[in-house]
């Protein structure tokens, strides 16, 4: 990608705009964004490379005897955020950079760095581009006295619903047309199925920058809802008996300017190549599970009942299954795998669903046939004898998947794959031991 912006634009706008400090990013292993917070002076130095960080306070990074770090940003990400520093008369910038070891090669367990591995990968078998179109979704909750999140929604609105019932649409609003004004290309903004629930879809783009802003997209939702008065937030099943908050994530590969996915000569006007791609999402969707629904609470989404996908099949047609192919073709041509969550880690799902699809490319693996009926509909041994397997049910099983699959393991990097099996394991371990409110509604007065 040809840069943006060179050195000298970016200190010349910062001047011009008078941005009064710099945030350079950085997104640990669990997806969580970090940042070394500088002031306009220290901002020659930083695109030179040559701003430290302590490595070894970082979820996922290193040991502490091998701490320092070195960001180096990202200038196609230079990004000057429509609202006054707190306490200033600044602005606020930011920049995403990549992380570095003391000796000038890659860290091996930064997320944007294995993202770019994986992408290079795709790169030598010929394609130019792995193009993303992410579909996050939100609740909003009101705040109570202190600030705090409450169990309070906002709105009593449906899919697509308007005000008075969606009273989160000023929030909304307010959310496109900051975005809008960052350069953001919002498609769509409407309500979700559920109650305070939300969805704002930004034009597909390459996969790198994709990852990037959607970083960037959670940074500005939390902003902007907090003054509403409200919380965003994006956990995947916030509530009991409504439907959970995914991230569909459309996705394409590009020879140059032609869509490889798309041939006008098959019925389905899928190429080969998308039918390997696919085949290769379905072989490793159980592996990758564990990156795209991290966290223990993506598994109450991932239930039958509440359009989130659990089986693993794909269908032209109907949304049930797991991976879904939308009517657009030509340019437009996409897969659209429907189960990761927005607590994921842009970087890492992003790459795991790419490594999955290239296996299917490499290997001219074979498509299983399309799944057209309702699959929530059939019961177990319809759904074994149309060969059709479920997603992991929790974190454990997730992660057990994960560890057996070589291809998944690879992408992610003996680094990355180690620290995030740790702390997961520490996660599943710390909710399987604890004693929940629906055990002791259960069994306190039976038992």
């Amino acid at each position: 990608m040809a840069t943006k912006y060179t050195k000298e634009e970016i200190l010349h706008m910062a001047e011009e705009q008078n941005v009064e400090y710099i945030r350079l990013q950085f997104t640990d292993l669990l997806g969580t964004i970090k940042n070394v917070e500088i002031p306009l002076s220290q901002l020659p130095k930083a695109l030179d490379n040559k701003c430290m960080f302590d490595g070894s306070s970082i979820e996922g990074f290193v040991r502490i005897e091998e701490s320092d770090m070195y960001l180096y940003p990202d200038l196609n990400t230079w990004l000057i955020y429509p609202w006054q520093s707190e306490g200033g008369e600044g602005k606020v910038a930011s920049i995403n950079c990549d992380v570095y070891n003391p000796d000038g090669t890659p860290f091996a367990g930064d997320p944007r760095g294995i993202l770019r591995r994986v992408l290079k990968e795709a790169e030598e078998l010929g394609f130019t581009n792995f193009n993303v179109g992410p579909e996050p979704e939100f609740f909003l909750f009101k705040t109570d006295e202190r600030g705090e999140p409450s169990l309070d929604l906002n709105d009593k609105g449906g899919y697509f619903d308007l005000a008075p019932l969606d009273l989160g649409e000023n929030c909304r609003r307010d959310i496109v047309l900051t975005l809008d004004k960052m350069g953001f290309e919002v498609e769509a903004s409407h309500h979700e199925v559920a109650p305070g629930q939300h969805e704002i879809d930004f034009k597909y783009g390459d996969a790198l920058y994709t990852a990037d802003n959607i970083q960037t997209f959670k940074v500005v939702v939390k902003n902007i809802a907090r003054r509403h008065g409200l919380h965003a937030t994006f956990m995947p099943k916030p509530l009991f008996g409504v439907n959970g908050s995914g991230m569909h994530c459309h996705q394409s590969l590009f020879r140059g300017s032609e869509n490889a996915f798309y041939d006008e000569t098959d019925e389905l006007g899928l190429s080969e190549i998308a039918r390997h791609y696919l085949a290769g999402l379905l072989k490793h969707a159980r592996a990758f599970t564990a990156i795209t629904n991290p966290l223990v609470n993506s598994y109450k989404r991932l239930v039958p009942g509440f359009e989130a996908p659990c089986y693993v099949a794909w269908s032209p047609k109907n949304r049930s299954p797991l991976v879904r192919v939308p009517a657009s073709r030509g340019l437009s041509t996409r897969v659209e795998v429907r189960s990761p969550d927005p607590s994921a880690n842009p970087y890492l799902a992003l790459a795991v669903m790419l490594a999955a699809g290239l296996d299917g490319i490499k290997n001219k693996l074979s498509l299983a046939k399309e799944t057209d009926r309702n699959i929530y509909v059939m019961d177990e041994v319809e759904r074994e004898e149309a060969g059709i397997e479920s997603l992991p049910s929790n974190l454990s099983e997730a992660i057990r998947e994960l560890q057996k699959d070589e291809v998944i393991v690879n992408a992610l990097g003996e680094h990355a794959l180690a620290h995030f099996v740790e702390a997961k394991e520490i996660e599943w371990d710390m909710f399987r031991t604890q004693v929940h409110a629906w055990e002791r509604d259960q069994y306190m007065s039976l038992y």
